[in-house]
């Protein structure tokens, strides 16, 4: 059995904050834990606008605090992102993810392939591939 909490967690390796200073992710269960998916607790800081494109992952995503959208780049829809609402990037959709509403949106997200724990958006928005 795996037990561990997000103050732990946060006060480990297992926080990673982004360079652009948009976000930060709390990664609780890791590819090493061998469960086949990742979970994070990750804060979109307020009044930031990030672009993401997971070419190399599927994520789903559920709100637990805050309010932003998100915005699909292929059709340019956009999504409004409150407490209780859940995106599934199903297709490696790429998207901008901005917490616009002048607070942080606090959301807990699953990984598949499960991540290392390190990794950080690159130029494109991408988290490399799991070697």
């Amino acid at each position: 059995m795996i037990v561990r909490t997000l103050e732990e967690c946060q006060n480990s390796e297992r926080r990673v904050v982004a360079e652009n200073g948009n976000w930060e992710s709390v990664r609780m269960l890791l590819r090493d834990d061998n469960m086949g998916f990742s979970f994070h607790i990750t804060t979109i800081f307020a009044n930031t606008d990030t672009h993401i494109h997971y070419k190399n992952h599927l994520e789903s995503v559920y709100c637990v605090s805050g309010e932003g959208e998100i915005q699909t780049t292929a059709d340019g829809k956009t999504y409004e992102i409150k407490p209780g609402t859940l995106y599934v990037l199903d297709k490696h959709d790429e998207h901008q993810l901005r917490a616009n509403k002048g607070v942080d949106m606090v959301m807990a997200c699953v990984f598949n392939p499960p991540l290392t724990g390190m990794e950080v958006h690159d130029k494109d928005g991408v988290y490399p591939a799991a070697e």
